[in-house]
């Protein structure tokens, strides 16, 4: 969680499921607060975004877009990898 920032008072709206979602991993202890997991959800999408920012531009400088072969040979390259414990 984001800690030492100022924080801002805002209303969402959200598809009913999605908010017991979050009401129940609350409950569970997964984040103190619905604000908090609120804030590590969208910590989390922005973060995703700036990496596919920077994703997009790497493959401009570099000419694009990869091509099948490519793909293919880092499917395959990625398949070898160990998988770590968390995802067993």
């Amino acid at each position: 969680m984001i800690t030492g920032m100022t924080t801002a008072k805002i209303a969402v709206s959200l598809p009913e499921e999605v908010l017991r979602r979050a009401q129940r991993a609350v409950r569970r202890g997964r984040a103190p607060s619905m604000s908090a997991y609120v804030a590590e959800a969208l910590e989390q999408k922005s973060k995703g975004d700036d990496l596919e920012e920077l994703l997009d531009e790497m493959l401009e400088e570099t000419g694009g877009p990869l091509t099948a072969k490519e793909r293919q040979w880092a499917d395959r390259v990625l398949r070898k990898r160990p998988r770590s414990r968390r995802a067993r």
